[in-house]
């Protein structure tokens, strides 16, 4: 089989840019990590509610994942209107839409304000910034504006993170491990570019062209491995079964025996993977016999870099997995179709 010409492909595909928009994502990173973000250290939190949808939703799992390792408060993901019956204004809300318009956000970030809650805010501009601006109890927190928001993550995730160490919830890397982790990230990115990389993903994107798609991550990974899953599903129209180890190997591991060969199976792991999830992985990987797999051992020197390696190197295969099948992994029609519906019912 003849390799993909990609630059023929993304050129006739990629009619938003998706490529280069996360060629950019190192770059998109590094700056929303190095902004001011002018707040107080402020620890006296019973924990923090990260609101957000879609893409702009994504960095809640990472920022749980993280303080799940080595943070000081509890981080939980709320993805739906209102807010959940047990929050109070003892916790903060960290609201993130990218457009600033998402309807879900929108009504969690008023009932916030409402019940005398604290709201950092992160968009492009928007409903969200209006909402914040007019508060005395909020935080609006600005990113550049003008791409999808899936590709924007480099901006919204660093902005969050950013926030985070501004406020002191989470610990602040050292300059030196920024810079080393930026570096590394940019290299990571060169090797999985469609154009001039290593061609590893390439060849895990024709693996997955005919066979139903199974992320297995290690449960630090999974947030990773669930915003795999999402842009598989808007990039690439395709959808793909994200699972956690050690609690997929419980139950659904029974299931994975029948029909294995027509699956596409992606592994993701790292330096803080458990010891016997490392085992569990190393027996699946030899007894389940998938149509295609591989490892994704993301060797980061932190946590935070071990994800991030993982969200690049899998969004450039869900770019690949939709150019080489003629898909423009920009287009969202369905959610354009949702989003005028909506705004017909009041």
């Amino acid at each position: 089989m003849s390799k993909p010409d990609f630059d023929t492909l993304l050129a006739t595909h990629d009619r938003g840019d998706m490529a280069g928009y996360t060629r950019r994502f190192a770059d998109d990173l590094e700056a929303a990590l190095g902004a001011a973000v002018e707040v107080d250290a402020d620890m006296d939190w019973s924990g923090v509610l990260c609101l957000g949808m879609g893409g702009s939703g994504a960095g809640g799992m990472f920022l749980s994942a993280l303080t799940d390792s080595s943070g000081g408060l509890p981080f939980v993901v709320w993805r739906d209107y209102g807010l959940p019956s047990w929050w109070g204004p003892d916790w903060l809300v960290l609201a993130t839409s990218y457009s600033g318009n998402t309807e879900e956000t929108l009504d969690g970030v008023r009932a916030a304000l409402e019940g005398g809650g604290v709201v950092v805010g992160i968009c492009s501009g928007g409903e969200l910034e209006q909402v914040l601006s007019a508060s005395d109890d909020a935080l609006c927190l600005s990113v550049p504006g003008g791409q999808m928001p899936r590709s924007a993550f480099g901006h919204l995730l660093g902005t969050q993170l950013a926030a985070c160490w501004a406020l002191g919830i989470l610990p602040r890397p050292d300059e030196d491990e920024l810079a080393g982790m930026i570096s590394r990230l940019r290299t990571a990115s060169e090797s999985a570019d469609l154009v001039g990389g290593d061609g590893r993903v390439a060849a895990m994107a024709a693996g997955m062209a005919d066979r139903s798609i199974g992320i297995v991550a290690a449960g630090e990974m999974a947030p990773a491995g669930v915003r795999f899953a999402n842009q598989l599903n808007e990039n690439s129209d395709r959808f793909a079964r994200p699972v956690t180890l050690p609690e997929m190997n419980h139950n659904e591991i029974v299931a994975w025996g029948r029909d294995a060969e027509s699956q596409a199976l992606l592994y993701l792991a790292s330096p803080a993977t458990h010891p016997r999830v490392s085992a569990r992985l190393g027996w699946m990987m030899e007894n389940v016999e998938a149509g295609d797999s591989w490892l994704l051992d993301c060797e980061g020197e932190s946590l935070l870099e071990s994800l991030l390696i993982a969200a690049h190197i899998t969004d450039w295969v869900s770019i690949a997995l939709a150019v080489t099948n003629g898909v423009d992994p920009s287009e969202m029609a369905s959610i354009e179709g949702l989003k005028a519906h909506l705004a017909t019912i009041q």
